[in-house]
């Protein structure tokens, strides 16, 4: 049995919902599948970003930190100068306070000054999950012998 020509053209030649007439509407549907899906993935991309840029922010806070305690003249002004580094460092970082403290047995010359910072990042905060993300690290630093006497 022949077919005739606007059978052909409406159903095409695999039958009835094969051809073009059967796939109007499927990109619609795809891109509205796929595009939350998308939108997520790179929102986690970007969270998991801050966190990489967190985690380096934290270990130069802690190198400055420790740098800018090791060159004072006492233990109290160190841990001044230590928090004013850190807290310069982490100011667009950080979501909450900027914990800095000494970590290393006093302040004699020829040891090392060490300290440990910490405070919580954004990271997945922006996605609403909240997840601590509190990071941490630690540097240490001589005591500069030439260090300030004033």
């Amino acid at each position: 049995m022949r077919h005739g020509a606007a059978w052909r053209r409406r159903f095409g030649r695999g039958g009835a919902g094969a051809g073009p007439a059967a796939d109007q509407g499927l990109s619609t549907v795809e891109v509205v599948i796929l595009a939350p899906v998308m939108i997520l993935f790179i929102l986690v991309l970007v969270a998991f970003g801050q966190l990489v840029d967190g985690r380096g922010a934290i270990d130069g806070a802690a190198r400055d930190a420790a740098r800018a305690g090791s060159i004072q003249k006492d233990q109290g002004t160190a841990m001044i100068e230590a928090r004013k580094a850190a807290r310069a460092n982490l100011e667009d970082v950080c979501s909450g306070p900027v914990e800095v403290r000494q970590t290393s047995p006093g302040f004699a010359p020829d040891t090392l000054y060490t300290v440990e910072v910490s405070c919580r990042v954004r990271g997945l905060a922006m996605l609403g999950l909240d997840v601590p993300t509190t990071l941490k690290a630690s540097f240490s630093s001589p005591l500069d012998p030439y260090r300030r006497s004033a």
